[in-house]
């Protein structure tokens, strides 16, 4: 029961003065006398507490800066954008119009904009790291799209660290290591060369968690970045956050994909598209992490860092395999190739001692000397050298 219903029934049903019901509910006497003059004038309406809201609110937000925040989130959403408070301050202080983020919040809750979302690991979960410089760092992934048609395609993505800018963006029927090698360089060619990337362990970007009788080979990209002197960094397996910033910037771009009007049914379409999100997102989008600026004002805003000069260029490594069906195979800047031994060595285990093209297989049993050749990259196999007997 309100203490206001409580005072009404004390003073017309139980005889209490004003001044003694006031004493016994710890009010004081004129909050008394105005409840009874409501209930005098209202009736039972008198026992409903009363908003406080003032009269009038002279600082309240104008309706048209109301209707311009409403029009501003309904656009964003339409096209596909992220369209939270501090995105549509952002575009509003550029129309002219400055309104806090808490403002916009309360106008977003109010006018129903706003779908609660799940509660999500906390960030003091998450160790955060970001690069210093433009190009100190290279993120990359793919990620799979389908076509209008039902025709699954792959994107690629080369992202700066640093600024989150995307470097490069495209689509294509199936990644490779190839398209990755061809996509990094077009990428060096229009940005520079960045320090270091940083990718997850998908074959395409190394081979150092194959098959283990086949590690410790290189393929395109690997050898790429060592002639280069870029570091190569990958995350650890089972550990995707490492590279949150590309799949987070997938997450956006297909958010926004799904939203177009008309989906893509060829492959042109797609990137038509993808070109057009890029150019959005790094110029007309800002990011929260960046302070509020675009990708593109953060990636100019400091000096780009530079790869070293690469300690050692050459590539040694120890293999050890077994022939099968007279040869064994080795993995070279990305193509395997086959090198002959002798069907008679057919189940022989073996040890290559490679260094860069120069080749030495010794059996693993005598530490015999098998073989010795240098690498024809010209001829996926390499047979062995017959020799004419003398006349």
């Amino acid at each position: 029961m309100s203490k206001a219903k409580l005072v009404i029934t004390s003073v017309t049903v139980q005889g209490l003065t004003q001044a003694e019901a006031a004493r016994r509910y710890g009010r004081s006497q004129a909050w008394v006398s105005r409840i009874m003059a409501r209930y005098r004038n209202e009736g039972e309406g008198a026992f409903e507490p009363r908003s406080r809201r003032p009269k009038s609110s002279p600082q309240a937000i104008s309706e048209p800066v109301v209707a311009a925040v409403l029009a501003e989130r309904d656009r964003l959403v339409a096209s596909g954008h992220d369209a939270g408070p501090e995105t549509i301050r952002w575009h509003l202080q550029r129309a002219g119009t400055v309104l806090s983020r808490a403002s916009i919040a309360r106008i977003l809750t109010r006018h129903a904009r706003v779908v609660a979302a799940p509660r999500k690991k906390p960030k003091s979960a998450y160790i955060r790291f970001q690069a210093e410089q433009p190009n100190e760092t290279w993120q990359s992934d793919f990620t799979h799209v389908r076509l209008a048609d039902g025709t699954d395609v792959e994107v690629i993505t080369w992202l700066d660290d640093h600024s989150r800018l995307a470097l490069h963006v495209s689509a294509h029927p199936k990644i490779t290591a190839a398209i990755v090698l061809a996509t990094f360089r077009t990428t060096v060619a229009q940005h520079g060369c960045p320090a270091s990337t940083l990718t997850d362990n998908g074959m395409v970007y190394t081979v150092r968690l194959s098959a283990q009788h086949v590690r410790g080979g290189r393929n395109l990209l690997e050898t790429e970045l060592a002639t280069l002197g870029v570091t190569q960094k990958n995350s650890r397996p089972n550990h995707p956050t490492t590279c949150g910033k590309v799949e987070r910037f997938q997450q956006t771009l297909k958010a926004w994909l799904s939203r177009q009007r008309e989906q893509p049914a060829t492959l042109t379409q797609l990137q038509t598209l993808l070109d057009q999100f890029t150019g959005e997102y790094n110029h007309h989008r800002p990011h929260r992490s960046l302070h509020r600026h675009t990708p593109a004002a953060a990636y100019t805003a400091r000096p780009k860092a530079a790869p070293g000069e690469p300690t050692d260029r050459t590539h040694a490594r120890i293999r050890h395999d077994k022939v099968n069906n007279g040869k064994i195979t080795l993995r070279h800047a990305g193509t395997l190739y086959s090198i002959g031994l002798g069907r008679h060595l057919t189940g022989h285990r073996v040890i290559a001692l490679v260094h860069d093209l120069d080749i030495t297989i010794l059996d693993a049993t005598t530490g015999e000397v098998l073989r010795e050749l240098t690498l024809d990259t010209t001829h996926r196999y390499q047979p062995q050298q017959r020799t004419r007997p003398e006349p």
